[in-house]
């Protein structure tokens, strides 16, 4: 009663509050609270804003960065007829002409310095600022502050004190002359966080092309058989199953299979892969590949958001506004840093007044606003991911997350399974063994109808040499009570017979000696060859013998990782002679052989208990408690079914290479999160306490502050220059 009670009560704890959650802004990085943030779908995901700006920008930033561009534009003309306006100014005092005999400008009644200023800047501050009262009116309805409010009510304040002062002067607490005005303070400030947020949108435009790139592969049309005639749609219309036409050039429109026809086609734009692939019936195809010389007819497979690229796409767009563990700290601080620098503002506004120097605290008090805003602190993160995910992307490597990022700089084992893996994954039968009167034949066809049905890559050696025995037109003999042993093998019965297939730790079970072969089998597996014991009927009927060849590159891979002192361990389901000599040959010193599929997530947290941090490295489907054990699981040689992985890294490709670049590339995009991070907080560190005590002029205050986000995101652009290569 206890019990069931206790499990009642966790199954109905009531889940968090919307109002209790937080969301950072993937577009500002700002944290927002998820009940009163603007907020969007995509792709089954919401996502939450801090401002209408941001939601439009991250919705259509091509129509956003056209419309910040006219803001900017209209900020910078008005700074230029500023500039323009002192410059002839200063050129008639200069060359001693007499402007101020003929038009006294200020004798005039209205059109005094301060009237031209006010003129001049107005457009600006309600024309380039537009955007920054929007969104902090937003903020006040949500009750929230965000970087739009900070920058709206700095420059407001400058704006308004300096109308009060030209128009309504009486209305001042003290007594201040027109030029003491702070016109261009307001537009100055508006015209370089405009600038800046346009260079930082053009930048994060261009460093996320990868993205984009991919959405672009997607092919308009496709060639379809319907109703035995081939008409051209849209290729989002194609459905599952339908065959489809793809002739030489053209892209294939969606996943699938050939049915019909031999082609090579170009994946590199999804693998990285350079050399085209051969495609002949029953081979799978990718959408958005481009078929190069053949005709092509395939089954549809996978249609819309399901197929490869979509999962990529989505997979990308996932990990780029996923949060690094480093960065949460960067959040937690910008939740209470925003309204401590509006208290601070106000500190410091109040202390230059009661000194008695009003003008000097109405600056100190913009200065901080302006100097404060949290931009780089909040796309710290966002910045470097935004760039490192889309590399990887374009050269086949997709990286989920930014927990990953963080454990890749930790790591200290990588554990590789040895089958698909190190070796090719294509093993081929290379010695048959009879004994006790057995024929060779007869091992392999009744060794291939017990392991039919099998998709393990040993059974397909066996299947395929009774294949090229001549056996594939004959209709193989009956299996009945079939029965798989995992880790251990098969057994039925044919013909009447009882047949097995199995390793030592079966015929063990099966009380059947291997004495006779054992010399035999101990010379096969020193040799690094896998071997299988048949049994029919009780006896010892031979042994089947069969060997995957090694990847050309694993070698050169170990020893990469080597050198960044990585210990590197294989797994194997292979006996301990076999595994040890595979092992020897591209130089990895410690093996862990005879491991059950079941014990190698086991394995892996035993690893994890001596203190070492974990990859693995397996093929993501047969492997995947493994993967999901590891501190970072790789998911290698994926192709189309990067949906179905585990992995917190996932390679498209088959290549082992790849294990290290994706390694050092999740270093290197940590490296500049943390560079982020560290200039962002010594910025703010620095700049609060000197605009607070006045040292800081509020128009360099706004350069600072539009240059500290730059630098952010320029930094992380420099991800682009990172080297995809091998080894």
């Amino acid at each position: 009663m206890t019990n069931a009670a206790c499990c009642h009560s966790k199954t109905n704890a009531p889940p968090p509050k919307e109002e209790d959650l937080s969301a950072k802004d993937p577009v500002c990085g700002m944290m927002v609270q998820q009940a009163s943030a603007l907020k969007t779908e995509r792709g089954g995901r919401t996502y939450y804003f801090c401002s209408i700006n941001c939601k439009k920008t991250f919705e259509s930033p091509e129509q956003e960065l056209k419309t910040m561009k006219k803001r900017v534009a209209v900020a910078l003309t008005g700074l230029l007829a500023l500039a323009l306006l002192r410059a002839i100014a200063f050129i008639f005092l200069a060359t001693g002409a007499a402007i101020l005999s003929w038009a006294p400008i200020p004798n005039l009644p209205w059109f005094t310095w301060g009237v031209w200023l006010f003129i001049l800047v107005t457009p600006v501050q309600l024309i380039g600022g537009w955007g920054f009262y929007v969104g902090a009116a937003n903020a006040l309805k949500k009750k929230s502050i965000n970087m739009d409010l900070l920058i709206a009510l700095g420059t407001t304040v400058a704006y308004l004190y300096s109308v009060a002062v030209v128009f309504f002067p009486d209305m001042l607490p003290v007594k201040v002359e027109e030029r003491e005005v702070y016109f261009e303070v307001s537009a100055v400030i508006i015209a370089f966080v405009l600038l800046g947020k346009y260079m930082e949108e053009l930048i994060k435009k261009r460093s996320s092309a990868a993205i984009r790139r991919l959405m672009d592969l997607r092919p308009a049309t496709a060639h379809v058989i319907r109703n035995g005639v081939e008409i051209e749609m849209p290729a989002d219309q194609v459905m599952i199953d339908e065959m489809v036409i793809i002739k030489p050039g053209e892209k294939i429109p969606t996943d699938g299979v050939v049915i019909d026809g031999v082609s090579s086609v170009d994946e590199s734009m999804l693998t990285g892969e350079s050399l085209p692939v051969e495609k002949t019936i029953n081979e799978t195809v990718i959408g958005a590949t481009l078929n190069q010389r053949g005709l092509l007819r395939i089954k549809a497979t996978r249609v819309g958001s399901e197929t490869t690229l979509a999962q990529i796409i989505k997979l990308v767009d996932e990990a780029q506004t996923t949060t690094a563990p480093v960065q949460r700290l960067a959040d937690q601080a910008t939740r209470y840093f925003v309204p401590a620098v509006v208290i601070t503002s106000l500190v410091s506004f109040g202390f230059w007044w009661i000194s008695g120097n009003f003008p000097q605290g109405l600056l100190s008090f913009i200065a901080v606003l302006i100097i404060a805003c949290p931009c780089a602190l909040g796309i710290a993160t966002p910045a470097a991911l935004m760039v490192g995910v889309g590399k990887g992307a374009s050269a086949g490597i997709l990286i989920r997350s930014g927990d990953v990022l963080e454990r890749a700089k930790k790591l200290t084992t990588i554990v590789f399974d040895k089958t698909g893996t190190l070796t090719k994954g294509e093993p081929t039968v290379t010695d048959v063994v009879p004994w006790n009167n057995f024929d060779e034949n007869q091992i392999i066809q009744w060794s291939a109808t017990l392991e039919s049905g099998s998709e393990h890559p040993l059974a397909e050696a066996i299947v395929q040499e009774n294949i090229s025995r001549g056996r594939s037109q004959s209709t193989p003999p009956p299996l009945k009570n079939f029965e798989a042993i995992p880790g251990q093998g098969v057994k039925g019965d044919i013909q009447g017979h009882r047949v097995i297939l199995g390793n030592r730790v079966l015929f063990t079970k099966e009380k059947i000696s291997i004495q006779d072969l054992e010399r035999k089998l101990a010379e096969l597996e020193q040799a690094g060859k896998t071997v299988l014991l048949v049994g029919i009927d009780q006896k010892l009927a031979g042994l089947v013998a069969v060997a995957d060849s090694l990847k050309p590159e694993a070698a050169e891979a170990v020893a990469t990782l080597k050198k960044e002192n990585i210990q590197v361990v294989m797994l194997s389901g292979d006996n301990r002679r076999t595994a040890e000599f595979i092992a020897g040959q591209i130089g990895i010193d410690k093996v862990i052989a005879e491991v059950l599929p079941a014990d190698k997530a086991n394995i892996i947290q035993s690893l994890k208990d001596k203190g070492e941090v974990v990859a693995m490295v397996g093929d993501g489907v047969n492997d995947a408690p493994a993967l999901a054990t590891a501190d970072i699981g790789i998911a290698i040689g994926s192709g189309s079914d990067v949906a179905k992985e585990t992995g917190g890294i996932i390679l498209v490709k088959n290549d082992v290479r790849d294990v290290v670049t994706s390694i050092r590339l999740s270093r290197a995009v940590m490296r500049k999160i943390k560079q982020n991070l560290f200039w962002a907080f010594i910025y703010n560190a620095i700049g609060v306490p000197v605009a607070a005590f006045g040292f800081l002029n509020p128009m360099i205050a706004s350069a600072a502050m539009a240059l500290s986000s730059l630098s952010v995101v320029a930094n992380s652009a420099l991800l682009k220059l990172f080297k995809i290569k091998q080894g």
